[in-house]
Formats: C-alpha cells, sequence, structure tokens
C-alpha cells in the first residue's frame, strides 16, 4: 500500500517535472540543429507559470471541460503505467483524453480550430490501430497485458520484437508532434494553422493541455522502456536514444499531409506489424 502511495506521487509530481525537463531539452537541441541559442530547459515551466497567471478566457464552457479531461486523463495513464496496470486499459485512458481535446477544439466554429481538430482525429485514427498491434505483440510474447508481467520477461522485447518498436517508433513520433507529422499543432513557427487544434485554447486552459502533453511524454517513453526491461541502464540508453532520434528526425524531415501519413504509415506500420507477428510465430 505504501508502494502503492509512493508510485502514485512520483506519476502526479515527478513525471510532468520530468516531461518539461525532456521538453526544454528537445526545446534546446532543436535550437542547436538550427544554430541558435535557444531557450533555457527550463522555459517550458516559466511559459506554464505564464499561462496560468493569465485571464481564464474560453469561448465556450466545452473548452474549459475538455482541457480538464484531457489533463486527467493523461495523468490517470501516467499514474496506472507506473502501478503497472494493465496496457489495454492504459490505451483506452489515454485515447479519452485525445478525443476530447478534439471535441472541445470542434466545439468552436473558429476555421482553424476546426481544420486543426480534423487532422488531430485523423492523426488519433492513425496511431492508435498501431499501439493496438505493438500491444498485441507484447501479449503473445509475455502472455500478459500487465506490465507487472512484462516486466519478468528474461530477455529483452526488443530482440523479439523489433519491427514492432519501429512501428512504436511511428506511434511515437505521431504523439509527441514531431515532423513529418506534426500537422494538426506545433510549437515551431512553421505551422500555417496558428496554433490548430490548441487554436482556441489559451491561458490556464492552454497550460493544462500543455502539462497534460508532458505527461503524455513520459508514458510513451515508458512504452518504449518495456522493450528493454532486464537492465535498467540499458532501459535508459534504449529510450534517450529513441528520444534523440525523434529530435533528428524532427530536424531533418519537412511535414507532409494527412493524406501521405495515413497511407504511409499504416502501409508501413501494418507490413511491418505482420512481418514481425509471423516472424514471431514461425520461431515459436
Amino acid at each position: 500500500m505504501t508502494t502503492d502511495i509512493i508510485l502514485i506521487l512520483i506519476a502526479i509530481i515527478v513525471a510532468p517535472l520530468a516531461g518539461g525537463l525532456i521538453s526544454g531539452i528537445d526545446r534546446k537541441l532543436t535550437a542547436r540543429f538550427q544554430s541558435r541559442q535557444g531557450p533555457p530547459i527550463t522555459q517550458g515551466f516559466f511559459d506554464v507559470a505564464k499561462l496560468f497567471g493569465k485571464e481564464k478566457m474560453a469561448a465556450n464552457p466545452w473548452i474549459i471541460f475538455c482541457a480538464w479531461v484531457y489533463l486527467v486523463a493523461a495523468a490517470l495513464s501516467v499514474v496506472l503505467f507506473f502501478l503497472q496496470s494493465d496496457l489495454l486499459l492504459i490505451f483506452f485512458v489515454q485515447a479519452i483524453g485525445a478525443v476530447f481535446m478534439v471535441i472541445g477544439a470542434m466545439s468552436v466554429p473558429s476555421p482553424f480550430s476546426q481544420v486543426g481538430a480534423q487532422r488531430e482525429l485523423i492523426q488519433i485514427l492513425t496511431y492508435e490501430p498501431l499501439l493496438i498491434l505493438v500491444f498485441v505483440s507484447i501479449y503473445l510474447v509475455t502472455g500478459s497485458f500487465s506490465i507487472d508481467q512484462i516486466m519478468l520477461v528474461e530477455q529483452p522485447l526488443l530482440f523479439k520484437l523489433p519491427l514492432m518498436f519501429i512501428v512504436l517508433g511511428y506511434a511515437l513520433t505521431i504523439k509527441l508532434r514531431k515532423s513529418p507529422f506534426d500537422f494538426s499543432t506545433s510549437h515551431h513557427g512553421h505551422q500555417e494553422l496558428v496554433k490548430g487544434v490548441l487554436t482556441e485554447y489559451s491561458g490556464p486552459f492552454l497550460a493544462l493541455v500543455e502539462v497534460a502533453h508532458w505527461y503524455e511524454t513520459i508514458l510513451v517513453l515508458g512504452l518504449c522502456a518495456l522493450f528493454w526491461t532486464t537492465s535498467i541502464p540499458a532501459m535508459i540508453a534504449l529510450v534517450v536514444l529513441t528520444y534523440l532520434a525523434e529530435i533528428l528526425i524532427d530536424n531533418t524531415m519537412a511535414r507532409m499531409t494527412w493524406r501521405w501519413m495515413l497511407k504511409y504509415v499504416w502501409s508501413v506500420g501494418l507490413a511491418l506489424s505482420f512481418v514481425n507477428l509471423i516472424w514471431l510465430y514461425a520461431k515459436v
């Protein structure tokens, strides 16, 4: 019981702090790639604090409600992950938050918000099936969707599911809003739809969305860590290298259209999934 309480506190308090630092490192490295000085690593915390200090303004009550649901769902999914709960339960909880953020954006008649919401919904429909396939493949290897059972494997999952890790990378790139899949919203100046799905979120409610994104960053990196649970140093190295690869891709790829994303991610992602599952079945 005491251990669970400690894990819950770590998930609620430490996870967003770690997510904010990771976001700051991301911005710093991105600036270096572009020959800029870049903001300090802690700039994200200052930005969120400034947003919380702004006047509370919303186009309608749905914006407020959806921002809170998005934050609660993101935090709850991280709590469930730290408690080593069921992967499918975590999947559905985070999906609820993502859908409500889209609902909030679509509740406003702004054309920028509407188009951004539609693009975000397409992104959700693109990466969610891939996550299901990743979880199913993990189940086929470990015999369980429960994280506590997955942690007991004697051999890293990466050795048996190398192609599924690449598939997870596609979902990770979309979820982190990295190029070439950052067309629903973006932290960078090349977003032609203002802030896309986040156009109508402002002040404290935009801060809630940003904190929720920090939670989601920790969640998706935690999913990557499951592919190497036999050694903590190796697990950390895998997560660090994966995120560095995401930053490199973000700075070397141009943003593509949603049609290209749907066609490319589903065709390549599904092909890699089936090849890995067939190889896994033949090996057994």
